[in-house]
């Protein structure tokens, strides 16, 4: 078992917790060779694989889909450049809906959470009687949702960046 690391290593290696990498190895997204004793030993390119779990749900993928874009990698060896990139293209449109979120997220922190409710001076003309409330629970604005009444002509066919100036 020359060459290999042990869970306290790894964890030292990648940042993450031994409790994690506990749970990464009981979901299946990583695997740990063991000693006589029992004790996880794990191949260096395992570290490769946990960084890619963090990265991943940090773009917000689930535990579920990442497992399932693990199981697209080889298990016997590093993947290759071309394997990494393969698996990452598929996560651009992820990626951008996350940043076309954050910005909207950061457009609404001087104005209110996003659905108007905490914005009590301007609540009544971005949310007149809770329209948005039709649409669902939760953060309307902030999850993308147009603002009730927003009249496209008024604000040139600019949309809620010209109504926030008005």
């Amino acid at each position: 078992m020359d060459g290999l690391l042990t869970i306290g290593e790894l964890a030292a290696r990648t940042g993450v917790a031994t409790s994690a990498l506990r749970f990464y190895e009981e979901r299946g997204l990583i695997r740990a060779e063991r000693t006589e004793a029992g004790h996880r030993r794990y191949p260096r390119a395992v570290a490769r694989r946990v960084a890619f779990v963090v990265f991943a749900q940090r773009v917000g993928l689930t535990l579920e889909e990442i497992g399932g874009e693990l199981a697209k990698l080889p298990a016997d060896r590093p993947p290759t450049r071309q394997e990494w990139g393969r698996l990452s293209r598929t996560w651009r449109a992820r990626i951008d809906e996350r940043i076309a979120e954050l910005e909207r997220l950061r457009g609404g922190l001087t104005e209110c959470i996003g659905c108007g409710c905490l914005s009590l001076d301007r609540c009544a003309i971005l949310n007149p009687g809770d329209r948005l409330a039709e649409n669902g629970p939760g953060p309307r604005l902030w999850l993308g949702d147009a603002r009730p009444g927003l009249d496209r002509a008024k604000t040139g066919g600019q949309g809620d960046a010209a109504a926030e100036r008005t």
